[in-house]
């Protein structure tokens, strides 16, 4: 990872902080009828401009070559979106007897239910030496299943705000998401030249517009006089969200370096990321949509806040041990496959 792309996204931690933290000052600033006008810049302005930006920022042309490769996209896909999302539910029926905060253990779920990110996970393939366009495939894939399985996936495990019917939710998604994506896709294709050229920080317009959902999320919650959060109960959700990436990335590569995998090393790195990465860029609009008008909106995403940062403070912390396995991987199986010399007599 590069020292520009890592310093962005300490200073993205960083700004999450801080806005929590003018939240917490000035509640009144962000809530629904406050002088941001949430209800309106939010819900449809902010939404719409990150899906627009993700739609001029996206490479389409770039995932032709990794898109043959389908037993490598359906583990990721079938991964993330069915067995993490079902495996974390499971995990939550044993934690429902315990005295963590109700609302956080949801948000857990809402973790699960996720897609992978655009970024982060091609990100640490590229820095590790993997298979960065099957990474960028997924990626941009999965968004894209994401907009419509995710919602899906909300609503199964967790049901919606009574006030918020289920058509209503997928024609705001369709208009907020789908709509200003392939818009973006349609602008690219006529200022390709341009974008290349001048390179535009998508990246950081992203960031600043999700910083602006953030702080109104955060607004929300502690204009609430009722809300309770205990500090035991934030702690213990930390853990389990280390403890869950830990574990999940130790499964992918499990199952992916079995003898009858077929996945080269390179493969595996994209894996290990893409499978166990998610969206927070996707995940808090998503969320603003399918809960809207929920009191317990805030708590709920207070573990996808936590896991963003987490997987990539994690991951820039395995590039190294993981390099070096892919590369002593490679050699031995390079080894492996030399023709034997044959013995002189």
């Amino acid at each position: 990872m590069g020292l520009l792309e890592r310093l962005r996204k300490e200073w993205f931690i960083l700004g999450i902080v801080l806005v929590i933290a003018a939240a917490r000052l000035e509640p009144a600033v962000g809530v629904k009828g406050g002088p941001l006008k949430p209800e309106i810049t939010i819900t449809y302005i902010a939404v719409s401009a990150i899906f627009f930006n993700s739609g001029l920022s996206l490479k389409t042309e770039e995932l032709t070559s990794a898109l043959m490769h389908v037993k490598l996209h359906l583990f990721v896909q079938i991964f993330t979106l069915v067995f993490f999302p079902t495996a974390i539910w499971l995990f939550l029926q044993l934690l429902s007897i315990t005295p963590i905060n109700e609302w956080l253990l949801k948000g857990l779920q809402t973790v699960g239910c996720m897609p992978p990110p655009v970024s982060s996970a091609v990100i640490l393939t590229k820095a590790v030496g993997g298979n960065e366009a099957a990474a960028i495939f997924n990626s941009a894939f999965g968004s894209f299943l994401g907009i419509v399985i995710t919602p899906l996936l909300l609503l199964l495990f967790l049901g919606s705000s009574s006030s918020v019917p289920f058509t209503s939710i997928f024609s705001q998604l369709f208009m907020t998401v789908v709509v200003p994506l392939i818009i973006g896709q349609i602008v690219r294709r006529y200022i390709k030249d341009w974008l290349e050229r001048k390179k535009p920080p998508f990246g950081t317009i992203s960031s600043c517009v999700l910083l602006m959902i953030i702080y109104t999320t955060f607004c929300d919650t502690f204009a609430n006089p009722n809300i309770d959060l205990d500090k035991f109960s934030l702690i213990i959700i930390v853990f389990i969200i280390f403890s869950v990436q830990m574990s999940f990335m130790f499964l992918t590569f499990l199952f992916s370096t079995r003898n009858n995998s077929s996945f080269t090393p390179a493969d595996t790195v994209a894996i290990i990321f893409c499978s166990t990465h998610k969206s927070l860029t996707l995940g808090i609009p998503m969320l603003k949509i399918v809960f809207a008008g929920y009191e317990h909106l805030s708590l709920i995403s207070v573990p996808l806040l936590i896991y963003h940062p987490a997987q990539i403070l994690l991951g820039s912390l395995l590039v190294p041990t993981i390099k070096s396995w892919m590369v002593s991987r490679q050699k031995a199986l390079k080894l492996t496959r030399q023709p034997k010399a044959p013995v002189k007599v």
